[in-house]
């Protein structure tokens, strides 16, 4: 497992409403933040991988972001693959590094998608996700995509709305031992069964929040692991896989590319789903994070929302996953969102989590899924 790419420093900013907040100024705080974690200064950084923003939509917004920042990176690229962006980032940071053709990447996102960003914009911005010919038309939307996705999973496994909400309810709880998280207040299953309908099985608190928030990381070549000011956090596995775009073209509505970017993952690393510590899955939605479970390896085929109810997710349960809150109750500012995940994976490795730590956590894995459920990406992350 030996690692040539290492995570120096990480940084985010505040999250949830943020009046007055902007795209390149919560990308700058986030990034500031990162480089001043590594102990580096701005003028070392010679590589930037920036997201999107639909609040600022930009062909170039990496090119836009290093001028705002005051730098010249030498190589500087914006990356565009939704949940999971920030992971494919990081994986190609990694590569960047490794290939000699970088020192210091800077990987940042952020968006004020919460206060910057109309109810209509929204709409229209999510629209896109869907088949314009195939799918817009007949009303197509996020919601209801994944409500297809969950009406699939449930018929096939068994699970119940029960197992949904069990989700919610253990992402709020990790939410609450974080200072930062957008929502805080315990809920109950309840709760969340009681939440208004949204597109049946999903309710309210089925979904992931809209955020403001920016976070950012710098990847750095492994030989200078001993000269930072923190722990550094080894980049040991990556992957990838597409296995489509739009739902309507899904091959399957059960099984999706995560199986194969897990196994990918895990291979590069030389370890398995049971090596884990502590793991940061996307979840835009709860049936997002069961499907992803079961076909990452870690529960097997119907046996993750049952796990769920019995608190096998929680602090000291077979694994602490989502440890910040995730996407359903720490916040989701787009690619930020994603990026949320590898922050609070570097957090844990390091023992920086204070009342959410997981006890002795060495090895972590993210992992980042974007469009409906199109495109994904793993990480594995271990202690140096």
């Amino acid at each position: 497992m030996k690692a040539r790419a290492i995570i120096a420093g990480v940084g985010d900013t505040a999250v949830g409403k943020l009046e007055g907040s902007s795209c390149l100024a919560l990308h700058a705080e986030a990034a500031a933040a990162a480089v001043a974690d590594a102990g580096l200064e701005s003028k070392d950084i010679d590589g930037v991988l920036c997201a999107y923003s639909m609040t600022m939509p930009h062909l170039m917004l990496a090119s836009v972001f290093s001028e705002h920042f005051g730098i010249t990176p030498s190589f500087s690229l914006a990356v565009q693959a939704g949940g999971a962006t920030a992971a494919i980032m990081v994986m190609q940071a990694a590569a960047l590094v490794e290939a000699g053709l970088c020192r210091n990447v800077l990987v940042v996102c952020g968006d004020n998608r919460l206060t910057g960003l109309s109810r209509d914009g929204a709409v229209a911005a999510l629209a896109q996700v869907g088949h314009p010919q195939f799918e817009q038309p007949f009303g197509f939307s996020v919601p209801a995509a994944y409500a297809l996705v969950a009406r699939a999973y449930m018929a096939e496994t068994g699970a119940t709305p029960e197992h949904l909400a069990a989700i919610a309810v253990t992402a709020r709880r990790h939410a609450g031992r974080h200072p930062k998280a957008q929502m805080r207040a315990p809920i109950t299953i309840d709760d969340v069964l009681d939440s208004r309908p949204i597109a049946t099985p999903l309710r309210l608190l089925d979904c992931c929040l809209v955020s403001d928030g920016g976070a950012a990381l710098v990847v750095g070549r492994s030989d200078m692991a001993r000269d930072l000011p923190r722990r550094a956090i080894s980049v040991l596995g990556t992957g990838q896989m597409n296995t489509h775009e739009h739902l309507v073209a899904a091959p399957s509505l059960s099984e999706f590319g995560c199986k194969a970017s897990a196994a990918q993952a895990f291979g590069r690393a030389g370890i398995g789903p049971g090596d884990i510590d502590v793991a940061e899955i996307y979840d835009s939605f709860t049936v997002t994070l069961l499907v992803e479970l079961e076909s990452i390896g870690f529960f097997a085929r119907g046996e993750a929302g049952p796990a769920a109810l019995e608190g096998a997710l929680d602090l000291g349960g077979t694994l602490p996953c989502n440890t910040h809150g995730g996407l359903l109750s720490f916040g989701h500012s787009g690619a930020a969102g994603g990026l949320f995940h590898v922050v609070e994976a570097v957090r844990q490795l390091r023992g920086d989590a204070a009342e959410r730590q997981v006890p002795n956590a060495e090895l972590a894995f993210v992992h980042g899924d974007g469009g409906i459920l199109s495109a994904h990406c793993s990480l594995v992350l271990g202690r140096v």
